[in-house]
């Protein structure tokens, strides 16, 4: 493990401006929706993180030829000669990503056949698959259950639908898109997900000749079409990734510009961020004119100095507070003076990086109950979902073992806000979503090193 491991010299403001790229919500799924074309698809500005191998690995082994474009993060995808994967090698790529199950839909209607390898190794619980498995049937598809995975195929091809979502999940209203836009007839989605990401995948989807009409209240409404022809795409940026440098800008007292963030997805962070005692400015893109070479838009964050305010908050589905930007807020919320609040709505086991936090010198505890108003899944369940933080706390170094994407991110916040040097270990899961991120901490001034 000690090569998967970085130290951390913490104590040190972060300073400096560092780019964000496309949204990795967004990219994997735009990635998966050039097998649906029956021509090149074209994607701007892609992240080189974990999961765009993982993606572009899995259309290789489906014959999808990936290649890299003449710009810096661009992705060119040609599905001619589409065909069946080895359920071995499929496993090999797949890896623990939930990224293979989107595939089924596009795999359907080009081959008739589809197979998803055992996702039983999912820490966020089995009910998102059967909420996959349920729409795909709803089309007409058979799944039979196998040891190594689910083996899928529509012998009578896929039809339209009527399918109203227990929870407005963002992988099962991504799944009903990328299978109803060719499936005949016309599909009707109830209580469907609308974050950014699903109206941008809806633009590709729209690009490459599907009809898909948001409705209010959350009703998305799909006409299938006989084919599909490929995109040229530039994705909206990653609003988690920015939001994550921001809680760092926060809690080590910092001061980060964040180019490429925008803020009409981040307008619910920006007002918590404002109300916990962080400052914060957009910039505007400026595009080229003669003679000048233009500017790109961003936002500064910074630590204006003195106390942070404690706040209650709830994460919820979109417009809500996202449940990725609550675990890096909570290490800058350790610094706000009273008792914070957070209610997680939306993942039952949000809250265990919280251990780490309080080893680290917080004082947070954690509890079963609904300590807010939002409408929530957990509360009679037995699930620890919410937490009360206490501060202001002075953080001291440990050594930290990182369990997941974000947590992992939110140790790193917090070895980089506590006095003296931290060690912590399989940062390589940071990788999965925050590209080149010990670069970024560099031109940021972060002491931090490899042993």
């Amino acid at each position: 493990m000690t090569d998967d491991v970085l130290v951390v010299h913490g104590g040190t403001p972060l300073q400096g401006r560092i780019r964000v790229r496309g949204a990795k919500n967004l990219v994997s799924k735009a990635m998966v929706a050039a097998l649906l074309g029956d021509s090149p698809s074209r994607l701007f500005d892609v992240p080189k993180i974990r999961d765009v191998e993982v993606v572009r690995g899995l259309l290789g082994l489906h014959g999808v030829k990936v290649t890299d474009g003449d710009d810096d993060g661009e992705l060119v995808f040609d599905p001619a000669n589409v065909e069946s994967a080895s359920t071995d090698q499929i496993n090999v790529h797949a890896g623990s990503s939930r990224i293979p199950i989107l595939f089924c839909g596009p795999l359907l209607h080009r081959l008739g056949h589809a197979f998803i390898p055992d996702l039983g190794g999912c820490h966020i619980g089995p009910r998102p698959i059967d909420f996959h498995l349920q729409a795909l049937r709803e089309f007409g598809a058979t799944v039979d259950k196998t040891p190594e995975g689910l083996h899928l195929s529509a012998p009578n091809g896929l039809r339209g639908t009527k399918f109203a979502l227990p929870y407005p999940s963002v992988g099962a209203t991504e799944q009903v898109l990328l299978t109803a836009v060719m499936a005949e007839g016309v599909t009707e989605l109830r209580n469907a997900a609308v974050e950014p990401e699903i109206i941008d995948l809806i633009c590709i989807l729209q690009k490459m000749g599907a009809i898909i009409k948001v409705h209010t209240d959350r009703v998305i409404e799909i006409q299938g079409v006989p084919k599909l022809h490929g995109y040229t795409h530039r994705p909206i940026p990653d609003r988690i990734e920015a939001a994550s440098w921001a809680a760092a800008a926060l809690a080590t007292r910092g001061h980060v510009e964040v180019l490429g963030a925008e803020q009409a997805d981040m307008m619910t962070f920006l007002n918590v961020f404002r109300s916990v005692g962080g400052e914060y400015e957009v910039t505007d893109a400026r595009p080229p004119k003669l003679g000048h070479p233009g500017q790109e838009g961003g936002i500064r964050f910074w630590h204006p100095g003195g106390e942070l305010n404690a706040v209650a908050l709830e994460t919820d589905v979109h417009p809500g507070f996202m449940t990725d930007w609550q675990q890096p807020l909570v290490v800058a919320l350790t610094q706000a003076r009273g008792l914070s609040i957070v209610h997680e709505t939306v993942y039952e086991q949000r809250l265990g990086y919280t251990e780490a936090l309080n080893s680290m010198g917080a004082n947070i505890q954690v509890y079963r109950d609904c300590l807010g108003g939002t409408p929530c899944r957990f509360g009679r369940r037995n699930f620890k979902h919410s937490a009360v933080i206490a501060g202001p706390s002075k953080l001291h170094a440990a050594d930290l073992v990182i369990p997941d994407l974000r947590a992992g991110f939110s140790h790193l916040i917090a070895a980089l806000a506590a006095e003296g040097t931290s060690r912590v270990y399989g940062v390589d899961l940071i990788n999965r979503g925050y590209e080149d991120f010990e670069a970024k901490l560099a031109d940021l001034g972060a002491h931090v090193e490899r042993p």
